[in-house]
């Protein structure tokens, strides 16, 4: 054991080598290192497999010996002031590693299919071979300062990677937009730092933690003031994990590979802050009201993102969104503080979300053959449906994951999730309502997701609330019910479609329309022209590189669970993730050591589940074709009087689908106060120093030249007019200024 702690160091340094040497060969011999692309991302995986290995073993360590190891040495010595380098190998450092080299792997094999007609093939394996070293540097740092290094060094490659097509516009903004959004949080993080080593004068983990124990204890410092160093400290892991009110960068980051948005934006970096919060919790616990508010933000964000998700038509922004209410689940309990009910649901939803966005890119990657490439229209689930004949296995993948995120046992998000609502119920009945209520929507948000992807057909509709006749250009599916891969000799060419507008679109023009209310509506009279020689294509399978990675993420969401499960105790009453955590008992919770109680369990369970199946029955009744449309039931004729269904149509439905359809407005609010303000100041203070500043300085050029010419005139080159001037000034002086100074 001792001897693979001693060389634990080098693990952040096994994969940097691939970014150094394509990066070189890029730049030295760009046609030579594009002829051994294959062997290089073959060589990206193969390091990163050897990672893992070290992973899996210091895990096992971990297991069986409990205890934690550190390995410290100094980088620079000045009096006083010593800035040290060191590794922390401790159950958190090992539960991130193993979920940063598997997920991380995956990923790779996958992409080298996704990416493989891309011309910035090599340029992406460097990227993501950076970003998996600074990541593993990241979660095996020892201080603050180090994290910092490497937090720093993954937001640069989350902005490279964001930016990746930067040719595009669209791209260019969203990267802009991740940068400037994660600065606000990185400068409130750095400032947290520099007060929390002003008050201990370290910053080691192992040492500010109980100096600032004691301090508090013996009332020697400031409250105030290290309540205010605890929240910038919080303030990056806000920015990091897409939390209220820094979470608008996460949509516009799907403008990036999916491969990236499985493994950065899902499993990995937006946990970082996740990590952290989890890391510094032994500080945040002695400090009165800050696990409050970390139990407030998180359940904020919680709510946000599952109601921001309901009404997306983007099938990447749905999940990010998706994403960013799991991780409000996570800061939810640790600011509860259930520290293994968040570190478990890190774990389980690590797993599944990675599966759910290579799902999402195996159906963009078949819908980009019939759509061409374009983002707007290969990822509009509106112009889905009807997929699961023709990609059946991405289907079953996806749906694993979708009952996994809903909460349906015994997928894996199931155990964790169940967890963090049962502890809610004990922290507090509002935080637990509304923690049970997003737990539904979830389920509603995903099933329609998945029902708009997979199920369906041609001429399948629902009806618009409004009762409208008209029909909406998202609601009919590209291909159809049947019918062969090819339709030769003749072409399908779907015309022109009525828009409640009076305006006409076609498939193939690129201009496009909103939905109303993002639902199957009933179907409008469409024209059939008939074309020789054209053919239409059909979505194809992804190929087996491309699947393997998923059915391997599949298993891991069908069984990861069980590793926290109830019903996997052990002779101790302990689980495997509780024995895991035994070395930092601060994980632990003061009831996680005694045995469940069996029948409060099943009771919570069946509480979760039935929320969960509620959500799933009224995506399935607004979303599946199965039970025609809503026209022929005519649910709310038969339910409810006019004026209710009025009230209802007008009051709340348009109005939950416009807020989650604009996002909240926070996007547009910042747009008016953040950018159009300084924008503003811009231009004032653009104004103030062109016609105030510059004006006075001319002024005085201008003022000192007229004075000089106007002097010159008195010089007329004669001694006497100057001798006389001279006494006159002398007159003046001696009998106007010399009498009043003596009066005073």
């Amino acid at each position: 054991m001792e001897h693979t702690y001693q060389y634990s160091w080098i693990i952040p340094f096994i994969t940097l080598p691939i970014p150094m040497v394509i990066g070189g060969g890029l730049l030295l011999f760009p046609t030579a290192t594009k002829k051994f692309r294959r062997m290089l991302s073959f060589l990206s995986v193969f390091l990163l497999s050897i990672v893992m290995l070290f992973a899996i073993n210091l895990l096992l360590q971990q297991i069986n010996r409990h205890s934690i190891y550190q390995s410290v040495w100094s980088w620079t010595i000045n009096n006083d002031f010593s800035l040290e380098f060191g590794f922390l190998i401790d159950p958190l450092t090992s539960i991130m590693l193993i979920l940063i080299t598997t997920v991380g792997m995956m990923v790779l094999i996958y992409s080298d299919n996704y990416m493989s007609h891309d011309k910035g093939y090599l340029r992406f394996f460097a990227y993501m071979s950076f970003f998996n070293s600074s990541m593993v540097g990241l979660v095996s740092s020892s201080n603050l300062i180090q994290i910092y290094f490497f937090w720093e060094l993954v937001g640069m490659c989350s902005y490279l990677l964001i930016g990746f097509w930067f040719t595009r516009p669209v791209v260019g903004n969203a990267c802009q937009k991740a940068f400037i959004t994660n600065r606000v949080g990185d400068f409130g993080f750095l400032l947290g730092i520099l007060g929390i080593y002003w008050i201990t004068g370290s910053l080691e983990f192992r040492d500010l933690f109980e100096i600032v124990k004691n301090l508090i204890h013996n009332n020697k410092v400031d409250l105030l003031f290290v309540t205010l160093c605890s929240l910038l400290l919080f303030s990056g892991a806000i920015a990091k994990s897409a939390q209220f009110p820094l979470h608008i960068w996460l949509p516009d980051a799907m403008e990036g590979p999916t491969p990236i948005s499985a493994l950065i934006h899902a499993a990995t970096m937006v946990a970082a802050g996740v990590f952290l919060v989890a890391r510094l919790l032994p500080l945040f616990r002695v400090i009165p009201y800050i696990m409050n508010f970390i139990a407030l933000i998180g359940l904020v964000t919680v709510l946000l993102g599952a109601t921001l998700a309901l009404a997306q038509k983007d099938i990447k922004k749905g999940l990010a969104y998706s994403t960013m209410s799991q991780l409000g689940y996570m800061i939810l309990a640790l600011g509860m503080g259930s520290a293994r009910s968040s570190l478990f649901h890190l774990i389980t939803h690590a797993y599944s979300k990675a599966l759910l966005f290579l799902g999402s890119g195996s159906i963009i990657h078949s819908m980009e053959a019939i759509v061409g490439y374009s983002p707007h229209k290969s990822q509009n689930m509106g112009l889905m449906g009807g997929l699961t004949k023709h990609v059946p296995i991405t289907k079953i993948s996806f749906l694993l994951g979708t009952l996994s995120l809903s909460g349906i046992p015994p997928f894996a998000c199931f155990w964790s999730k169940d967890e963090i609502l049962s502890d809610s119920w004990l922290y507090s009945p509002i935080f637990a309502i509304i923690a049970c209520y997003t737990a539904g929507l979830t389920a509603f948000y995903m099933f329609r997701i998945y029902l708009l992807t997979f199920e369906g057909h041609l001429n399948i509709y629902f009806q618009d609330y409004s009762g409208k006749k008209s029909s909406s250009f998202y609601s009919i599916s590209l291909w159809g019910k049947g019918g062969s891969r090819l339709i030769k000799k003749t072409n399908l060419f779907l015309t022109f479609l009525k828009i409640n507008t009076n305006k006409r679109a076609s498939f193939f023009l690129k201009k496009t329309y909103r939905a109303d209310l993002n639902v199957r509506k009933s179907s409008s009279t469409f024209h059939i022209s008939y074309l020789n020689n054209i053919f239409f294509p059909y979505p194809q399978e992804a190929n087996n590189t491309m699947l393997v990675p998923m059915l391997v993420l599949a298993s891991f969401t069908l069984f990861i669970g069980f590793i926290g499960s109830p019903f996997n105790q052990e002779e101790e009453g302990l689980d495997i993730l509780s024995k895991l955590l035994i070395p930092s008992l601060y994980f632990l919770d003061q009831n996680s050591k005694e045995s469940t109680d069996c029948y409060q369990f099943l009771t919570n369970a069946t509480f979760s589940v039935s929320i969960a199946f509620f959500g799933i029955f009224i995506a399935s009744f607004l979303y599946k074709p199965v039970y025609s449309s809503l026209q022929n039931l005519d649910f709310l004729n038969l339910t409810v009087k006019k004026g209710f269904r009025k009230i209802l149509r007008d009051k709340i439905i348009y109005l939950i689908y416009d807020w989650s359809y604009n996002r909240g407005y926070i996007d547009a609010l910042y747009a008016k106060s953040l950018t159009s303000g300084l924008r503003r100041l811009a231009e004032f203070t653009h104004f103030f120093d062109k016609q105030v500043i510059d004006r006075i300085i001319n002024g005085l050029g201008f003022s000192s030249f007229f004075l000089g010419e106007g002097i010159k005139y008195l010089g007329g080159g004669r001694i006497s007019s100057y001798l006389l001037f001279y006494l006159f000034s002398i007159f003046i002086f001696l009998f106007l200024v010399v009498p009043f100074y003596f009066n005073f």
